[in-house]
This record gives structure tokens, sequence and C-alpha cells, in this order.
């Protein structure tokens, strides 16, 4: 009986200490996301129109995004790492609260990296469109296409598949824009090396001069 009750403390104990440490796992990106959050509150004014850059880490190190397009209120909501579920996830901090009249998406690279379908992926991106229209009917949604690199040249047939997704789907919206980065950064049939940093996934000033021209006429159009 006496090793009974032990035994029953001991499990009460674990599941105590389980439950107490699950309650203090913070969610994914939860840090980077605050202080990204603190950031682009002291950066924003309210009384102009706002654009917000967001996505994976492609936009969160495109470090001029503001100086690239003086004549707009910039603001870029970009985190590393991150997933199409991850955007969903802090989509009402990191761009609803900003009321953005258009807004640029960097997502499918990781996820397609981490194994997920384009049809996962475009689902997820069909519930950010929606919540977005929600909030503002009116609201231009650019998808950005996945990028080639040298690190994820072995994906590139599902990176293509994901990106002819995002076509169709921005053919059947009005509100939906889609921006090719994939072609311009081919020399070819494969990817020009020159415009990526050591790792071989991430890019030079080289590489987001390619994503400025591709989508500069987007952000400076109506």
């Amino acid at each position: 009986m006496h090793q009974t009750k032990i035994t029953t403390l001991l499990a009460l104990l674990f599941l105590s200490t389980t439950f107490w440490l699950s309650a203090q796992e913070k969610p994914a990106f939860a840090e980077e996301v605050k202080a990204l959050t603190q950031k682009n509150d002291s950066l924003w004014d309210q009384n102009r129109e706002t654009i917000v850059f967001t996505g994976s880490s492609s936009i969160r190190k495109w470090d001029n995004l503001q100086a690239a397009f003086p004549e707009h209120q910039v603001l870029n909501a970009g985190f590393g790492g991150s997933q199409a579920s991850d955007l969903l996830y802090y989509l009402d901090t990191l761009v609803l609260r900003y009321n953005p009249s258009k807004v640029f998406i960097y997502e499918g690279d990781n996820d397609i990296s981490a194994k997920k379908r384009p049809r996962e992926i475009i689902g997820t991106t069909k519930t950010i469109i929606a919540k977005l229209k929600a909030q503002n009917p009116d609201v231009k949604i650019v998808l950005i296409s996945a990028k080639p690199s040298i690190s994820r040249w072995n994906l590139r047939g599902k990176y293509r598949r994901l990106n002819r997704k995002f076509k169709r789907l921005s053919k059947k919206d009005e509100a939906l824009l889609f921006v090719d980065v994939w072609n311009p950064m081919l020399n070819g049939k494969e990817v020009k090396k020159d415009i990526f940093v050591s790792d071989g996934l991430h890019m030079n000033q080289e590489g987001y001069d390619i994503w400025f021209n591709a989508m500069q006429n987007l952000v400076n159009n109506p």
C-alpha cells in the first residue's frame, strides 16, 4: 500500500512538472516576432499608406528594403526559418496590425525543404489570403515565387510545381498578383552561382537587385 502511494505521488509529480514545462514553452519565433513588431511599431506612421513584405529569411535579410522604395512606407516583417503556417499564426501581429494596402508574401521555400506538399502550402496560403481580405477587401496581395538556390537545387522540381500553383492561384483572383523570381535567378538551366552568400541559400546584394527589378513595378503601381 505504501509503495502504491509513493508510485502515485511520483506519477502526479511527473505530470505536474511536465505540465509546468509545457506551459513555459513559447511558440516558435515568439521572441523574434516580438522584437520585430517593436521595431516596426517604432517606424510605422499610421497616417501613411503601408506596404508590408513578409515571409522567411529571404525577406528578413533584405536589409535595404525601405531604402529601395523610398517613395513608399515599407515595413519588413520577415522572420527567418518561417513557413506558411508560421506566417498564418503571426499574421495579426506581423501584418494586419499595420492595415497594409499591399502585402508581399514569400513563403514556401522552407516548407518544401521540410517536405510539405505544394497542395498543403497552397491551402495555408489561401487561409492567409482570406484573413488579409477579411480585414481589407481592397488589399493587394503579391505572391513571390519560390527562388532557386544552390543548396536546395535538388528540390527544384517541387519548387517549380509550387510556383505553378501560386501562378494559377493568382489568376483566379484580381486581388492576387504573382511575381516570378525563379527564372531571373537562372543562367540557362542552372542557378546563378554568384548571387548567393557562402551558404548557397541566402542572397547577396546582386541577388536582391534581381528581386528589386522583378518587384519594383508591383510596388510603385497602385
